[in-house]
């Protein structure tokens, strides 16, 4: 309902005060309305304005004949006691001198009816060098009591103080004010972060329809009024479509300035909000304001549908309701924020505490409590081990992907006291923000890791995605008045259900608080569990070291002592004469025992230097690497003692050309080896990744890989000892059967694909034949 005026605009009063009265029909925007100086009263009371050095009156409101008996033009230049008589002006001294009336109007005293008038309440405030004094009438009827207003606040109070969360204090707000008041509804109003306002807690007749939940646009209660209410605790308005009298003169004569009716109890009230008003079908408004630290928080707004009159007893009271539900407020709202914290951190501690126990950040994401539960939030997203872990509505991995690189550039991050990116529009900084604003309009974002670029995300949707406006939030009715077209209040107050687009609810400090702690604890966390792989992985690299140097070194020392036996014997058997049959027979014993134990003692230090000797990475042609193979294991393709198949020329690669080729040569000859058949067939081929075919037993990280293979039609190997053929020295068969051997050849095989950064395995069906495949990682890829 406002439009900002150009600073060219002139305005309809020029450079003199302003009068509701006279130019209130000309306004174009409620923004432009001076609400402090409105020049008018509220025409069921009188006011005079009187000097403080001597107390004459300087201005009276034009309607002065009607309550006090006597025309402006009689009243102005007098001394006040003309009005209130002298023990009355000796009171409105003593006043004066003894307390500050500055910003807030006081009960002075009571008029007594006179001339067939009723009473009057006089209250008084003073403003910028002047007293302000305010006739009201009282509202009683003669020998009326009036109601012990004290007592009902001081229980309202109590009442208040038991309430349970924010709502619920809102809610015992209107319920106690309507209980002094007995006004037809009264509303709890609460201000959001852009100004609009909420219906936040009601209570009304049960006639009439609910407003509880509606949301009223920004322009609704412009800046001006919202400003004002800062500095007031009350506004009565008895009756909207009560007539307005101007002051006379509208400006002080002394000052030249016009009246600051702030706080006064008769200030006219807007055309633009009478209007409004009657819209609503209200006749009737009182209105507090709940201040939290200064600013305007909300306010406690009351309807009645005919006018009604608000004697001084039940403002007084009102207003000290007010003041006190805006100090309970703020203590209601620190309790429900510290409930929500506590929360908070009792979550976070059983998520550390779980992924902890478990070893992984993605519990975090996959289990309960989770990240969902740490923030009131949508969705979650955590980037971790080179993948996104969600929970909740979040967007789509590739709209992930894109956000972290655009948040991995935010200067949010290098902050060293508050790393954090904190949006409720993403869409405002982020161009692809509008395509997900359905589920990410807000997003709350923490780096748990430099290194890995680990990110924890939270999503908040659009507000609310559907808020339940009280009429067209954007709508702009112009009518026609006397000085031409003006805004007028919106006219339909049917519910109308707007989508806030790519706007969401706000992460509140406390949120943001709870989310860089919770990446403190998780970097504590990520950061203790690093220093413990350190020193397990030294303590493993010591371990690791020791025992090829124990192997190499036990292997090429007892090959020393092995070859003085295996000389004394050979000597023994060169005089064979000196020996009968059966010591002949264990010497032959002892040349072979020697035998076989050089050959194991040869594995062993041929295992213990694969384990020392570093790679030497090159370009490999696979398809040299297995010819030369054959050639090492005297086997050629060409002839007719077997058969070896490539289905198609196998990769060039990079790796360590001679361990491949000894993969390979080990692979083939035991594909020869253990094989009945005639002409045995074997086929060497390959995988890709993204092909077609089986691939049994393969390890998950194997699929993304290529996976070479080495595929026989020899005896075959049970299941059962899969795990058993890759360990040092085992045989599954006699020492003589099938040209006998140490058994250490896939064991070799198996540590030279891990030095790759490789894995192996098999598929084998007894009696049918066995496969082995292996994957050959490249050099970026390989763990030291």
């Amino acid at each position: 309902m406002t439009d900002n005026p150009t600073e060219t605009t002139p305005l309809p009063w020029g450079d003199g005060p302003y009068s509701i009265k006279r130019h209130g029909t000309t306004l174009t925007t409620c923004d432009s309305e001076p609400v402090q100086t409105p020049g008018c009263i509220q025409a069921h009371g009188a006011l005079l304005v009187v000097r403080l050095g001597d107390l004459t009156i300087l201005q009276v409101s034009e309607n002065t004949g009607q309550h006090l008996g006597e025309s402006p033009e009689q009243l102005l230049g007098q001394p006040v006691a003309r009005v209130v008589g002298s023990a009355n002006e000796a009171c409105l001294r003593e006043m004066l001198g003894r307390e500050s009336l500055a910003g807030s109007a006081a009960y002075a005293f009571t008029l007594p009816a006179r001339e067939g008038r009723s009473p009057l309440d006089v209250c008084v405030h003073t403003v910028e060098g002047v007293a302000v004094l305010e006739f009201e009438s009282t509202g009683r009827a003669a020998g009326q009591v009036d109601a012990n207003f004290f007592g009902l606040v001081t229980s309202a109070v109590s009442r208040l103080q038991a309430a349970d969360g924010l709502r619920e204090f809102c809610q015992r707000v209107t319920n106690e004010v309507r209980s002094i008041t007995g006004l037809d509804r009264v509303m709890v109003y609460r201000f959001h972060p852009d100004n609009h306002g909420e219906v936040f807690a009601e209570s009304k007749r049960e006639d009439l329809h609910p407003w509880l939940g509606l949301h009223y646009p920004e322009s609704d209660i412009p800046k001006p009024a919202r400003e004002i209410y800062k500095n007031m605790w009350i506004r009565p308005l008895p009756n909207a479509a009560g007539t307005l009298v101007e002051l006379v003169p509208l400006a002080n004569p002394d000052s030249g300035r016009p009246l600051n009716m702030t706080h006064c109890a008769l200030r006219g009230a807007s055309v633009m909000y009478t209007e409004y008003l009657a819209n609503m079908g209200v006749a009737a408004s009182l209105t507090m304001p709940i201040l939290v630290d200064g600013e305007l928080w909300g306010l406690i707004a009351c309807h009645h549908l005919v006018p009604v009159h608000f004697p001084h007893q039940v403002r007084a009271a009102c207003e000290l309701l007010a003041q006190v539900a805006s100090l309970q407020l703020k203590s209601a709202e620190r309790n429900e924020q510290l409930a929500y914290r506590l929360k908070l951190e009792r979550v976070h501690q059983q998520l550390v505490a779980i992924a902890a126990q478990e070893g992984d950040l993605m519990a975090l994401s996959d289990r309960h409590p989770s990240l969902l539960d740490a923030i009131d939030a949508g969705g979650a997203a955590l980037y971790h081990l080179d993948r996104w872990w969600c929970a909740g509505i979040t967007p789509g991995v590739a709209q992930l992907d894109a956000l972290a690189g655009w948040l991995d550039q935010r200067p949010e991050f290098a902050s060293t006291t508050r790393p954090a990116f904190v949006t409720d529009s993403l869409a405002r900084d982020y161009p692809a923000g509008a395509g997900i604003a359905d589920v990410a309009s807000g997003v709350l974002a923490v780096r748990v890791s430099h290194r890995r670029r680990d990110l924890i995300l939270w999503f908040r949707p659009e507000t609310l995605q559907t808020v339940n406006w009280a009429g067209y939030p954007h709508e702009k009715l112009l009518v026609t008045g006397p000085h031409g077209s003006r805004l007028t209040p919106r006219h339909s107050f049917e519910l109308f259900v707007e989508s806030v687009r790519a706007r969401a609810l706000p992460w509140s400090t406390m949120e943001v608080d709870a989310a860089l702690r919770l990446r403190f604890l998780v970097m504590e966390l990520v950061i203790s569990r690093a220093e413990r792989l350190a020193e397990l992985n030294v303590d493993l690299t010591s371990s690791n070291e020791e025992l090829d140097a124990f192997a190499y070194v036990a292997s090429h020392d007892l090959k020393e002592p092995l070859r003085g036996i295996n000389r004394y014997a050979h000597q023994l058997l060169e005089n064979a004469q000196a020996l009968n049959a059966e010591n002949r027979q264990h010497v032959d014993s002892l040349m072979r025992l020697t035998v076989r134990m050089d050959s194991l003692l040869d594995s062993l230090l041929h295992f213990a230097r694969v384990g020392r000797t570093s790679l030497e990475f090159e370009t490999v042609d696979l398809n040299e690497a297995v010819a030369e193979a054959l050639e090492m294991i005297g086997v050629r393709r060409t002839e007719n003692t077997c058969s070896i198949e490539l289905p198609r020329p196998l990769p060039t690669i990079q790796s360590d050309h001679v361990r491949v080729r000894e993969i390979f040569s080990n692979l083939l000859s035991n594909a020869l080896k253990y094989n009945r058949q005639a002409c045995p067939r074997i086929e060497v081929g390959y995988l890709a990744p993204d092909e077609p075919g089986a691939r049994p037993n393969a390890p998950a990280e194997a699929n993304e890989q290529v996976i070479y293979y080495v595929r026989d039609d020899g005896i075959g190997i049970e299941r059962r000892h899969f795990d058993q053929i890759f360990r040092m020295f085992k045989r599954l068969h006699g020492r003589k059967e099938f040209g006998g051997g140490v058994g250490a050849g896939l064991t070799i095989v198996q540590k030279l694909v891990q030095r790759h950064g490789g894995r192996i395995w098999l598929d084998s069906t007894e009696g049918v034949g066995s496969t082995f495949y292996f994957t050959l990682p490249s050099p970026d890829e390989v763990r030291p």
